[in-house]
């Protein structure tokens, strides 16, 4: 039932009560999961209208990575990845709106598929055509097991478990390998060497100052991320609570009480600073560091894009004189 203001005491902003839950136009549910949102209180062609609108960011985001890659010439594993982004949102959106559970699937499992290709992309990289058609096969053995068990668990717990193992090894991979092949320091010792012998100090400065970027990504991506992941478990655990929020304070303010929402919209952006900090990372690891650039305008309020650049410009911009140029390590 919809709140009433004798429910609610005086409340401190104008608000209309909630609706009450119904069934809607894709009843009835077939999904082995329904979340904290109630169902079609807002229209009857979206079981939860929230969940569902908030994918579009997930869906804009994909859309604008592939245009990057076309663009911008990045290797074809990451626009393939981004169509897998984009996967997902698609997915979830559908899934939210109709609660059925072929859309589940497609949502819950394009996760799994879109990380095993950043899997590859992150382990492949100057390998073997060998060991990367073993990678390839492997990982699509994977995916085929996670599919197949877990539609005959119906467990959401292990699709959550082995998309956060799935994850981890790609982002801590990641990080060993952005450390070893590109912080001068590290890369004489356990890198590779670089194509020219010794790094000048214009490169290395250069090199330093991208490894601050990109640490700077990786912290502020990986910030968004858990706390979309810490915001979707309270939303589970106080769903019963944050429900009474919400008729508490009425729409719109609710909405703002939508924590699968929140997870939505702060996990498809920590996923997609990931992809942008590989596509970054594979850049530098085939040395092209002086061909791209990072273009992030504001680090609060835009999103990080790897463009085309120039020598000339990157050195204009960190200050690094001719004299520097030529000085060696």
């Amino acid at each position: 039932m919809g709140s009433t203001h004798s429910e609610t005491g005086v409340r401190w902003l104008p608000a209309i009560d909630y609706p009450s839950a119904k069934q809607g136009f894709w009843y009835p549910q077939t999904s082995t999961i329904n979340w904290c949102e109630e169902d079609y209180y807002a229209t009857i062609y979206a079981a939860e209208i929230v969940n569902t609108l908030t994918n579009l960011l997930f869906m804009y985001l994909g859309i604008k990575g592939v245009r990057s890659c076309l663009k911008h010439g990045h290797d074809t594993v990451f626009m393939v990845t981004f169509l897998g982004y984009l996967a997902v949102g698609t997915g979830s959106f559908m899934f939210h709106s109709t609660l059925k559970y072929p859309w589940q699937l497609v949502d819950e499992l394009s996760m799994i598929y879109t990380t095993c290709l950043m899997c590859y992309a992150c382990f492949s990289f100057n390998q073997s055509r060998r060991f990367c058609q073993s990678l390839s096969a492997g990982l699509t053995a994977l995916c085929i097991f996670i599919t197949g068990y877990y539609h005959y668990l119906q467990d959401p717990t292990f699709h959550q478990n082995a998309y956060a193992i799935l994850t981890a090894i790609v982002v801590f991979r990641s990080m060993y390998v952005m450390e070893v092949n590109i912080r001068p320091s590290l890369r004489a010792k356990y890198g590779r060497a670089s194509p020219n012998g010794k790094l000048s100090a214009e490169e290395a400065k250069r090199d330093k100052q991208i490894l601050r970027d990109m640490w700077l990504m990786i912290g502020l991506g990986l910030t968004i991320f858990l706390g979309g992941f810490g915001i979707w478990n309270l939303d589970n655990y106080y769903c019963s609570t944050i429900r009474r929020w919400r008729h508490d304070i009425g729409l719109p303010w609710g909405i703002l009480l939508e924590g699968h929402g929140w997870w939505h919209l702060m996990t498809g952006t920590g996923a997609y600073m990931s992809l942008v900090w590989g596509i970054w990372l594979r850049h530098c690891l085939n040395e092209r560091q002086d061909e791209y650039e990072l273009y992030w305008p504001r680090t609060f309020t835009s999103l990080p894009e790897i463009v085309r650049s120039n020598p000339e410009k990157w050195k204009e911009i960190h200050g690094i004189t001719k004299v520097e140029s030529k000085k060696e390590l």
